[in-house]
């Protein structure tokens, strides 16, 4: 083969190492991936498989966007902002991916969702790997960007009074903000799916109120973003007297 002749080669057979009939089974580990929802003989209803795919598929967004976000803090920390706004806008669609995502679980009946929720034992959104990680890679996020503000000896509402002229740290801003109303997007839509098919009081699978949920989407894990816009506003009046 050398010589480039591919004439003989046969192009069905793989040659990557694994258990898969392809190549792309193999590259994709389809058997295993697909080996993890419960087969039909041991379901409780025919929906675990909606509600396990949208799960678990958010489960992977969530794997993506974070890891996109936590090497964006990395390239921050080494005063690289460019590559880290591009990670932090791909991290955002991921997010709008998972948001999505929950309006498969509006197909679930209300009433027959009650089967499903039997068997989810204390299993409850607040254990998701993805959820529990978001704020983690924000606050570093977070602390690498007021960092290189500081570096650049600007406050955030300097920044946006002269975004012009610090282009690239605008952009990282406004990515930031987009990451963060993205999470909160998600976290409220998640909130209404699960007050969709339980109400508002009801006590959930770890003993808490639905109604605390509600509460909680209220928090900003960059609040800073959101206080300036008020700033601005207080600023620009100021101008104006």
């Amino acid at each position: 083969m050398s010589n480039g002749d591919t004439s003989s080669e046969d192009f069905q057979k793989p040659v990557l190492p694994g258990t898969g009939a392809s190549d792309y089974e193999r590259y994709l580990r389809t058997d295993e991936l697909l080996s993890l929802q419960k087969a039909p003989e041991e379901q409780t209803h025919h929906d675990e498989l909606l509600f396990q795919t949208v799960h678990q598929s958010s489960e992977l967004w969530l794997k993506l966007a974070t890891t996109e976000v936590d090497t964006a803090a990395e390239h921050l920390e080494r005063g690289e902002v460019d590559p880290a706004v591009r990670l932090v806008r791909r991290a955002v669609m991921c997010m709008d991916y998972v948001t999505r995502n929950l309006d498969m679980l509006e197909q679930m009946s209300p009433w027959e969702y009650q089967e499903i929720r039997v068997v989810l034992g204390h299993g409850s959104g607040f254990d998701s790997p993805g959820f529990r990680r978001v704020p983690k890679v924000t606050q570093r996020i977070s602390a690498a960007f007021n960092k290189t503000l500081d570096a650049a000896g600007l406050d955030l509402a300097e920044l946006y009074q002269q975004g012009r002229e610090h282009e690239a740290l605008y952009q990282l801003a406004e990515a930031l903000t987009d990451w963060d109303s993205r999470v909160w997007i998600w976290r409220f839509r998640h909130y209404t799916v699960v007050a969709r098919s339980l109400g508002e009081q009801t006590i959930g699978t770890q003993g808490t109120p639905v109604e605390v949920l509600g509460k909680l989407i209220e928090h900003r894990y960059i609040p800073k973003l959101w206080k300036t816009r008020a700033r601005l506003v207080e600023l620009f009046d100021e101008q104006e007297d």
